[in-house]
């Protein structure tokens, strides 16, 4: 199988505090691969690491078998990860319009017309609300608009940071099965998600993580029936 992201021995530390302490995981190209945990095991910082928001102190993140440790944002991007971040981070006084161009970065003419047709058939309900200020949306809408200016960098990685916080149950099924369409469409997701359940039904592969480290990983649907699994994340049970 190839290997479109590959993390080995990946440590951050901040300050004197060692964050993450050896995290090695794969993403399968055109896969979904989820890392469950606890607020405050370091997934988000997971996450930046990859994207080159922090700084990596050892170890190795490679992207189609080139590294990227330390690279800078933009050329990370440029390279084809995007992320759809924690807490969304759309610009609110912006209309959504601006938010998807802004995601375009310096794409444009017919290119950028095709890729913004292409999300708004994906989010039919951005294109009833393209002129509106982002920050009069509903936390659903929201969302939208956060994972589709990310995929306007047309990513070959999506780097989804907790999509489904703070969103009512059935917001939380939309935003699973568009992180399924998101897949047809041949890209990679590295999904952060305490919500495990949802999580580890869309998901190929799953890692756990605790203080820092992977400490289980294997197929989601494996992990999905193990008892410690049940016990820590899913209440005993999965529908």
């Amino acid at each position: 199988m190839t290997h479109l992201l590959e993390i080995r021995d990946l440590r951050v530390t901040m300050g004197p505090q060692p964050i993450l302490q050896g995290v090695s995981l794969d993403v399968p190209a055109g896969g979904i691969v989820t890392v469950l945990g606890s607020n405050g095991v370091g997934k988000t910082t997971l996450m930046r690491a990859i994207s080159g928001v922090y700084k990596v102190g050892g170890g190795e993140i490679r992207l189609d078998g080139t590294p990227i440790t330390n690279l800078a944002t933009h050329d990370i991007v440029r390279l084809g990860v995007c992320q759809a971040p924690e807490g969304r981070q759309i610009f609110s006084s912006m209309t959504v319009l601006e938010n998807l161009r802004l995601g375009a970065g310096p794409r444009g003419g017919r290119e950028y017309e095709q890729d913004l047709e292409r999300m708004l058939a994906l989010f039919p309900r951005l294109r009833e609300r393209l002129s509106q200020k982002a920050g009069s949306l509903s936390g659903g809408e929201q969302q939208m608009l956060c994972v589709g200016r990310a995929l306007m960098g047309r990513p070959r990685l999506l780097l989804m940071d907790e999509p489904s916080l703070g969103l009512a149950p059935k917001l939380v099924r939309q935003i699973f099965d568009l992180v399924a369409m998101i897949r047809e469409t041949g890209t990679a997701i590295l999904l952060v998600e305490q919500n495990a359940k949802a999580a580890l039904r869309v998901a190929d592969q799953a890692y756990v993580m605790e203080s820092g480290r992977i400490v289980l990983q294997g197929p989601a649907a494996e992990l999905a029936e193990d008892p410690r699994i049940r016990a820590a994340y899913l209440g005993g049970h999965v529908h």
